[in-house]
């Protein structure tokens, strides 16, 4: 997807009725934007809320049901300490600073990830409050994948199902589905990734069995509801067919 101006009122070619249930993005390019800016790359990181906030908020108005973006992966533990060290602080920041005007939303903050290996005790205290604050709130799911891997995903799971003496014989995909990290979130209907790059990353192998995906130029900085509304319009335009032949 190339990008264009693009109004953010809710274009009417979009058919309210066929709108995407969940959404997920994979918000890359912040360090890039900041570069090409002559900027540190922690700057990028920074001005990527706004753009977070300004999709959330077009998604909850188009109907999305849940959102979901990859906030920090299992594998960005290998990236500089001083950068690692911004990012952990500035999630804990933001969950302290937006939590709220995401419960004032009427929307439902969850996270997806490992929560018992690396993160400062301090940041999942923060991400539990969001949780227990929006927990009762059902305009929107918002989902975020925090210290979150695929694979890592997939393993917990299996290794969680031998834990509870699982047999062979019961092991199916719903079986298995039931031990993700969140075991209500429905299977991504439209992945978005910005910046131009055309691979998943380990981000919600499972769930993106039959995903539509999409790959924008745009950094995420310069991401907004606009550019979220055109991929829907992407999205709604496609044929899916989930392996079977449409009549």
């Amino acid at each position: 997807m190339n990008r264009i101006n693009l109004p953010d009122v809710i274009p009417a070619a979009i058919d309210l009725s066929t709108v995407p249930r969940h959404v997920a993005c994979v918000m890359d390019g912040n360090g890039r934007w900041a570069q090409a800016q002559g900027l540190p790359r922690t700057e990028g990181h920074a001005a990527g809320e706004d753009a977070l906030f300004d999709a959330i908020e077009g998604a909850k108005e188009i109907g999305v049901q849940w959102f979901t973006v990859f906030a920090f992966s299992t594998e960005n533990w290998k990236r500089p300490p001083e950068e690692v060290k911004f990012l952990m602080n500035f999630n804990e920041s933001l969950l302290v600073r937006r939590s709220q005007e995401l419960h004032e939303m009427g929307i439902r903050i969850l996270f997806s990830g490992r929560k018992n290996w690396r993160v400062p005790k301090r940041v999942l205290r923060r991400m539990e409050e969001a949780v227990d604050l929006t927990k009762n709130n059902s305009e929107m799911t918002v989902t975020i994948a925090f210290n979150y891997g695929g694979r890592a995903e997939i393993i917990d799971a299996v290794k969680a199902m031998l834990e509870d003496g699982v047999t062979i014989e019961r092991i199916d995909e719903r079986k298995l589905a039931r031990y993700l990290y969140e075991p209500a979130m429905p299977d991504v209907d439209l992945l978005i990734r910005t910046s131009g790059e055309h691979r998943l990353s380990n981000f919600l192998l499972w769930q993106v069995a039959y995903s539509e995906l999409l790959f924008t130029e745009t950094l995420w900085p310069d991401f907004r509801r606009a550019d979220l509304y055109e991929a829907i319009l992407e999205y709604q335009a496609r044929d899916r067919r989930f392996g079977g032949l449409n009549r």
